[in-house]
C-alpha cells in the first residue's frame, strides 16, 4: 500500500537532499502472553512538525548521547520518560524492531530506530501537557480503525508499523519474533504522477525504477 505526501511533516524539499537526523522511538507494549496493546501519544497541535498526530513516543538523539545503537537506545528511553512519564526500562533491554529513513525528497528527514519494550509493572503513562497532549492504549487493529474513521490522526510510518504489529496475537509473540530477526533499514521513495506524489516501499511496484 502506497502512502501519500501531504501529511504533517511530509513537505517536499528542493532538489538538494537534506541529511536525516538520528532519532529513536519506543513501541511500549502490554498484555504479556494474552494480548497485545501499545501506547500512542498525541503531539500538540501547536507543533510545527506533525502537530496533532498520534505517534509512538520518540524524538531526536541528542548530541551528548553519543552515536550508534547505544545512543539510539538511550534516546528512546529518555523520550519515553519525557513524553509519557514511563521509567524503569534499561536501554539494553530494548528490542530493536525496525529502522525507517524519511524519503530523500522530503524536507524534514529522520533516520528513526524503533524499539519494543514491555511496560513495567504498575506503569501509568502520563502526558507532559506541552509536547504531548493526549495518550491511549490501543490494540493495533483498534488504532488502525480509529485512524480510518478520523478519530485519531496517523501518518504513514505509524500506519505501516501498526499493520505489521496487527498480525501478532500477544506482546510476548512480537518480542520473540523481533528478537530473532535482523532489522533491515527501510527507505521509502516518493514518486510523482502529475501533481500527485505517492510513497513507495521497497518491494512495491515502481520502487526500483524510482
Amino acid at each position: 500500500m502506497a502512502g501519500s505526501i501531504g501529511e504533517p511533516g511530509q513537505e517536499l524539499a528542493s532538489e538538494e537532499v537534506v541529511p536525516a537526523r538520528q532519532a529513536a522511538s519506543i513501541i511500549l507494549l502490554r498484555g504479556g502472553d494474552e494480548t497485545l496493546e501499545l501506547l500512542l501519544v498525541q503531539r500538540t497541535p501547536k507543533a510545527r512538525f506533525m502537530g496533532g498526530v498520534w505517534v509512538f513516543p520518540g524524538g531526536a538523539v541528542d548530541a551528548h548521547e553519543g552515536e550508534g545503537d547505544a545512543a539510539h537506545r538511550v534516546a528512546a528511553v529518555r523520550e519515553l520518560e519525557e513524553e509519557a512519564a514511563v521509567s524503569g526500562i534499561a536501554p539494553h533491554e530494548l528490542v530493536k524492531f525496525s529502522q525507517w529513513i524519511t524519503p530523500e525528497q522530503v524536507k524534514i528527514r529522520f533516520d528513526t530506530h524503533f524499539f519494543l519494550a514491555e511496560a513495567p509493572d504498575g506503569a501509568e503513562p502520563q502526558i507532559d501537557g506541552e509536547e504531548c497532549v493526549d495518550l491511549g492504549w490501543f490494540t493495533p487493529q483498534d488504532a488502525l480503525r480509529a485512524g480510518e474513521e478520523g478519530a485519531i490522526a496517523l501518518v504513514f510510518p505509524t500506519i505501516k508499523h501498526l499493520e505489521q504489529l496487527s498480525i501478532f496475537p500477544s506482546t510476548a509473540a512480537v518480542i520473540a519474533h523481533a528478537s530473532a530477526h535482523e532489522v533491515v533499514p527501510v527507505l521509502p521513495k516518493v514518486v510523482m504522477s502529475g501533481e500527485t506524489a505517492r510513497v513507495l516501499l521497497p518491494g512495491e511496484p515502481g520502487y526500483d525504477a524510482a
